[in-house]
């Protein structure tokens, strides 16, 4: 496809670029933007069409309309880093010079390779579509997910689903297998892989042990309870201990009542439905977990999303709301519930909390905070995001969290008033129809959640809690400094480290796990499909040692697979203490 110049204009006669090329393909402009056609073969491949947005950029010399020079690289802060700067809050952020590049951009020349791979896959996958179309039957799969499965997961699948045959501390064993047809099927070959250091699990404060206060307490309530309760408590199946965990957890979370369900999944996916309705409104963040959007769909109630973590964008639909009202009738909403995060898995960031609850309170909505991932993992003594940014608990209408990951349990909770709890235990289908929860998974929260309070008479819980947040502090600077992009809050022990490209999904693990490391990797459909990831989750049970090991084979694996993309490679202090304003800008 070439390109004619015309006139004066480096953009062709009246600023508009004309095409030339076999394929006759046309440059037109449409409302304020430029779509190109690019006509398919009859019977074949469909006709494509792009449309590009119009460039607001100002050159050099001033001509508006002109592209910007190549040196020049535009950034649009939003209101929240004008005011506050990237990081978790306003005491709280680290300013750098040349921005936040916590949250740094993705390079170009990445995005363009990927999306070449993507435009790519999509003509090979329409035109296997168009071929079935031509048959007697409707094809079975012919949307792009199902090819993506096919024909780029099979290729890196044994990425994921690895058994382990060890308890997931800060170092586990894991059965070896290998694959003789391209990862359609495995083969055990009996070897055991020993003592790999895990940078996998959501083990954040070390309780996933079975040695020490917590495993004996369990195995102690093993022996008089056993291991099921085979009813569900509102028939025989409320035990003495589950009243205790869920006085224990209102004590922890400084709210009037608590219950605890047996799966942190449904938690939100059958208590949402309960708490709203037809008629109802749900503002849910654009980056939140799936148990809040199946919840949310479960609901009936009407769901409109905001960009994530932007408070402007929060607000523009509050407003609308009041406003407008519901769809045709206009008749005032009957509840507006907002749904967000502490701690975003896949991101690493932390929710402006503040800001919510300012609006909140200012739009006369309700909030519902999933602390899956911070409860016990953030403030000075372990409460979540709510202590860390020193805000009253009754400010949050309905706080929930999970004891799967700071506590080495299984199960969830909801806290809040005594008439919300009260509420749910008759109208939730989760505490009606599930199953209690086991227990001696009950009392090893119990154990874990009394040692982070202090209240088993030591401080081995604040310990811990300490040591997760300078183990998270030392894990992501060293990353930096290396010159990775690393998305997240600084204090935040969800770590995510951006590969990009899905082809480096199966090679970082793979290289990884053959130097004794076990990481996690995201892609598609979990992240949009030129945002791979490679996700490190920081435990207060990794040792200095530990994380030093790790960070040389990432480094090493990241030259390996040329990963360092960060242009803003943070400079190492040795002989003073670590500032986070120094900075380097590679002119690479």
């Amino acid at each position: 496809m070439g390109v004619e110049q015309g006139g004066s204009s480096p953009l062709g006669p009246g600023g508009a670029p004309s095409l030339k090329g076999p394929g006759k393909h046309l440059l037109k402009p449409y409302l304020g933007t430029w779509r190109i056609i690019l006509p398919g073969t009859p019977g074949v491949l469909p006709s494509v069409c792009l449309t590009l947005p119009p460039h607001q950029e100002v050159s050099s010399d001033g001509a508006p309309g002109a592209y910007p020079s190549k040196n020049k690289r535009t950034h649009l802060p939003t209101v929240w880093e004008l005011e506050s700067g990237a990081g978790v809050g306003r005491s709280f952020r680290g300013e750098r010079k040349g921005g936040p590049w916590t949250f740094e951009e993705r390079p170009g020349v990445k995005v363009v390779s990927a999306g070449k791979h993507c435009v790519l896959c999509g003509i090979v996958n329409k035109s296997e579509v168009y071929k079935d179309v031509l048959s007697e039957f409707v094809p079975l799969y012919q949307d792009f997910e199902n090819f993506y499965t096919r024909n780029l997961y099979m290729r890196i699948r044994d990425s994921w689903n690895r058994p382990i045959c060890s308890v997931p501390g800060a170092k586990f064993d894991i059965l070896e297998r290998v694959s003789y047809d391209y990862n359609w099927t495995f083969k055990y070959t009996g070897r055991i892989v020993n003592d790999v250091i895990n940078m996998g699990s959501y083990n954040y404060l070390g309780f996933a042990e079975n040695s020490g206060v917590c495993a004996d307490a369990a195995a102690e309530i093993t022996l008089k309870y056993g291991v099921g309760v085979c009813s569900t408590r509102r028939e025989i199946g409320n035990l003495d201990k589950h009243e205790e965990l869920e006085k224990l957890a209102a004590k922890f979370l400084g709210v009037d009542a608590a219950m605890a369900f047996g799966m942190g999944f449904a938690t939100n996916s059958m208590n949402i439905p309960a708490l709203v309705g037809k008629g109802c409104l749900i503002l849910s963040d654009e980056l939140n977990h799936a148990s809040l959007v199946l919840g949310a769909r479960l609901s009936g109630a009407t769901i409109r999303v905001f960009k994530h973590n932007n408070m402007q964008s929060l607000e523009k639909l509050l407003k609308d709301a009041i406003v407008h009202g519901q769809p045709r009738t206009h008749r005032p909403w009957k509840k507006i519930l907002i749904l967000v995060e502490g701690i975003y898995s896949m991101e690493g960031s932390i929710v402006h909390l503040p800001d919510i609850v300012s609006l909140k309170k200012k739009y006369k909505a309700y909030l519902y905070l999933d602390e899956a991932h911070s409860i016990g993992a953030l403030g000075p003594t372990g409460r979540g995001v709510v202590e860390y940014f020193g805000l009253d608990p009754r400010d949050v209408d309905i706080m929930m969290g999970t004891f799967t990951k700071s506590f080495g349990a299984a199960g969830g909770y909801i806290g809040g008033t005594k008439e919300l709890v009260d509420y749910l235990r008759t109208h939730s289908h989760s505490a009606v129809y599930a199953t209690s929860m086991s227990p001696p998974v009950v009392e090893q929260i119990i154990a874990s959640m009394k040692c982070i309070m202090g209240e088993d008479g030591t401080t081995l819980g604040q310990e811990r809690v300490q040591q997760l947040a300078e183990n998270t502090r030392y894990f992501r600077r060293k990353l930096q400094e290396m010159g990775f992009i690393i998305y997240g809050n600084d204090d935040s022990p969800v770590v995510p480290m951006m590969l990009y490209m899905p082809a480096k999904i199966g090679a970082f693990g793979r290289e990884m796990l053959k130097r004794n490391i076990g990481v996690v990797v995201v892609g598609f459909p979990a992240t949009p499909i030129i945002e791979s990831r490679a996700r490190f989750c920081v435990s207060a049970a990794h040792t200095k040692e530990m994380l030093d090991t790790a960070l040389n084979v990432i480094n090493e694996v990241g030259d390996l697979l040329q990963l360092k993309y960060s242009r803003h490679r943070l400079v190492p202090l040795l002989d003073r203490p670590f500032d986070e304003t120094t900075y380097e800008e590679n002119e690479d």
